[in-house]
């Protein structure tokens, strides 16, 4: 899922080869990112233009050869001419007079020739990691002994930049060079990507881009002296594909700004993208208007809390926590920056939600598209986010610069805390981090790359939280340290729970968004809710997202069947807040609800409950002693194991294979549970006075 959509898309031809492209946003200036090399496509810009395109308007293109543009195999075809052309076919088609242009690695050459050649057209340019053969002009590959048509019986390193090593092996030529691109640590993903858009071309299509005529050395630097509009060269000291004294002597050429990103390669704008947007927001955008300043004895204390939308039992306990917060500081103001459906139950509780929130791309929408029928490989997921996590952080960004704050409180904003880590000199206010799971585990029947890859994403955890330990103020692990898994973070890596006693408090147990005693009477309660005496209420959840449709339909479907054990049955299904009732199946006796913001009462009030393996509602079962049967999402390492893992420390909760549960089987469980005694543990009580505390000790 992408974290904005284009206003308009469309194609321009132009001798006879279509090319693709796309506008975003709206409003002056105009920014046009160029194509590069047809490698990849335009999607390597998609860290930039949601970002971008928040203030102004964004023009992006495939470049001939990748993406939905046209694919000739003639070198002429990709001549810098052809290329060039084109972009100015584009501007001409979408009626955009001029433009800003921000252009990577080959897409630096036509940069330089639109400029040059037509500057009424152009009124900025930021040059990322240039490639444009300027003294002293050596591409890495160069200082290989092999030329592009050498026959080889083995190819090494850069002697894979062949013709015919292309044409053997495609992929491996991908990943052999966007590992060179990105040479930081921990660049699974965007490594990733740059593989799967080059395979989206041909080796053909390459070959015929290598043998295309390219701008020479004088010709480079004719046009480089001849650029009049201001420039900003943006280049890696450790990019391995265009030395780094090539931007130097680009950004002499052109009397434009150099800005070295230490420890960076190729990529900044795909691996250090905060960095790059920050640099290209000031060099192409106009400044916005800040607030007046005000004296900070004279304004309030401010709070901004951002609740992460995967799970309504976020927003639930977050809202206990910030009552107790309030209580502890008084006068202190909390905005939430939230996004749907964690913004119902904040309405619901009254509180007050940051108008940016409304820029927020939907976390939980994305997880739909990524989930299968009872399935969602959670980690994966994730990693298919960071589209969405980037664009969410600059809104998170934009928002804290806008007003002062005193804190920040993240609940599982992993794009908070991933890119504060990444970036911790935009830290400017005192940060609290709270999680219930700490760590990604991998799933055994999905081998040994998940494994891997979960490995390299705690092995980055771990290097940001123990290189930058003063960031985050207050780590708080919601649970007991007996709450964590055992076992390693991945092969070399510390002990979980050894690591998180060492760098998380703990609030002493699971944070409810309302404590037993504060239910009340039970019997009161259910009579409150509509609930007879002598009917026997099953209610059947499946949480804040879509993901649980198939869950739905499958103990709707079992109703039958258990009714016939249990004649006074009455069973409830809660659609939530992103499933439409409507196109669940209807089944003869059982009531559908959607969004009930009270759940947890409802939770409290059933005999039984059937539930997706989510740690929220879990927990809130297991507080108010109700027996309930969960059932684990396919591939969701936290359900299946974190979750699973404390579940079995309350004693509470029977879990199911979701394949496994046959209407007949379901009936069964549920006479057995009804049956049996509740010998949960107690959950604890006052956690959410406890974090509160954590947290006001930092302000």
């Amino acid at each position: 899922m992408r974290a904005i959509e284009p206003v308009q898309d469309g194609y321009t031809t132009r001798g006879g080869v279509r090319l693709h492209w796309e506008i975003y946003g709206k409003g002056e200036p105009t920014v046009f990112l160029l194509p590069t090399w047809s490698i990849i496509h335009s999607r390597h810009w998609k860290q930039q233009i949601p970002y971008l395109a928040s203030q102004c308007r964004v023009l992006v293109m495939d470049g001939r050869g990748n993406g939905r543009s046209d694919r000739p195999v003639e070198p002429e075809a990709y001549a810098d001419e052809e290329f060039v052309a084109d972009a100015l076919a584009v501007m001409d088609d979408c009626g955009i007079g001029s433009a800003a242009l921000v252009c990577l690695s080959a897409g630096a050459r036509w940069a330089l020739m639109i400029a040059a050649r037509h500057p009424e057209l152009v009124t900025r340019i930021a040059f990322i990691g240039p490639g444009v053969r300027l003294e002293p002009w050596q591409a890495l590959r160069d200082a290989v002994n092999v030329t592009f048509d050498d026959v080889r019986d083995e190819y090494d390193s850069w002697q894979k930049f062949n013709a015919n090593y292309w044409l053997q092996d495609h992929r491996g030529f991908l990943e052999t060079f966007f590992s060179s691109m990105f040479p930081e640590p921990h660049s699974t993903k965007p490594i990733e990507d740059a593989v799967n858009w080059g395979l989206e071309t041909t080796p053909q299509v390459l070959i015929a881009t290598e043998r295309a005529a390219g701008l020479d050395r004088a010709e480079s630097e004719r046009l480089a002296r001849a650029i009049t509009c201001p420039v900003l060269v943006i280049h890696g000291d450790e990019d391995e594909i265009v030395l780094h004294a090539n931007g130097v002597a680009l950004a002499e050429l052109t009397g434009g700004r150099l800005r070295t990103m230490e420890g960076s390669g190729h990529g900044p704008h795909l691996r250090d993208p905060v960095a790059v947007n920050l640099a290209l927001g000031e060099f192409l955008l106009p400044t916005p208007s800040r607030p007046a300043v005000r004296r900070a004895l004279k304004r309030p204390r401010r709070a901004l809390y951002v609740s992460s939308p995967i799970g309504l039992g976020h927003a639930r306990r977050d809202v206990a926590i910030a009552d107790e917060l309030r209580k502890q500081v008084p006068g202190l103001e909390i905005e939430w920056l939230a996004q749907d459906p964690v913004t119902r139950v904040l309405a619901a509780h009254g509180e007050k939600i940051h108008p940016n929130s409304k820029d927020l791309a939907l976390e939980s929408r994305h997880i739909e598209m990524e989930s299968g029928p009872h399935r969602l490989h959670v980690f994966e997921a994730w990693r298919r986010m960071d589209e969405i996590l980037l664009h969410n952080f600059m809104v998170f960004l934009e928002a804290v610069r806008e007003r002062d704050y005193d804190l920040w409180i993240g609940d599982e904003a992993w794009e908070v805390d991933y890119y504060l880590h990444e970036n911790p000199e935009l830290k400017q206010a005192a940060y609290a981090w709270l999680t219930d799971f700490v760590g990604w585990l991998p799933m055994p029947n999905l081998g040994e790359r998940d494994a891997f890859l979960a490995a390299d994403y705690n092995a980055e955890m771990i290097e940001h939280i123990e290189r930058f330990p003063r960031l985050r103020d207050r780590a708080i692990f919601i649970g007991r340290p007996e709450d964590i898994v055992p076992g390693t973070f991945g092969p070399g890596l510390p002990e979980i729970r050894e690591w998180t006693e060492r760098h998380y408090q703990f609030s002493g147990g699971y944070i409810l968004g309302l404590e037993r005693e504060q239910l009340g009477d039970r019997a009161d309660l259910r009579r409150s809710l509509g609930y007879a005496d002598d009917e026997i209420v099953c209610i059947a959840s499946v949480g804040g997202s879509g993901v649980g449709t198939a869950l739905l339909e499958k103990v709707m479907g079992a109703y039958p069947a258990v009714k016939r054990r249990i004649p006074n049955l009455r069973m409830i299904a809660v659609a939530g807040p992103r499933i439409d009732p409507a196109f669940l199946t209807k089944i003869d006796g059982v009531e559908v609800r959607a969004f009930v913001s009270d759940l947890n009462l409802h939770l409290a009030a059933c005999d039984v409950a059937l539930t997706q393996g989510g740690l929220s509602t879990t927990m809130e079962l297991v507080a108010a002693r109700r027996p309930f049967i969960y059932f684990p999402l396919i591939d969701h390492c936290e359900q299946n194991f974190h979750v699973r893992h404390r579940l079995e420390r309350y004693r509470a909760g029977r879990c199911m294979d979701f394949e496994a549960a046959t209407p007949e089987r379901l009936a069964t469980e549920i006479e057995s549970l009804l049956s049996e005694p509740v010998s949960f543990l107690d959950v604890e009580t006052g956690t959410a006075a406890r974090a509160a505390s954590m947290i006001a000790e930092v302000l």
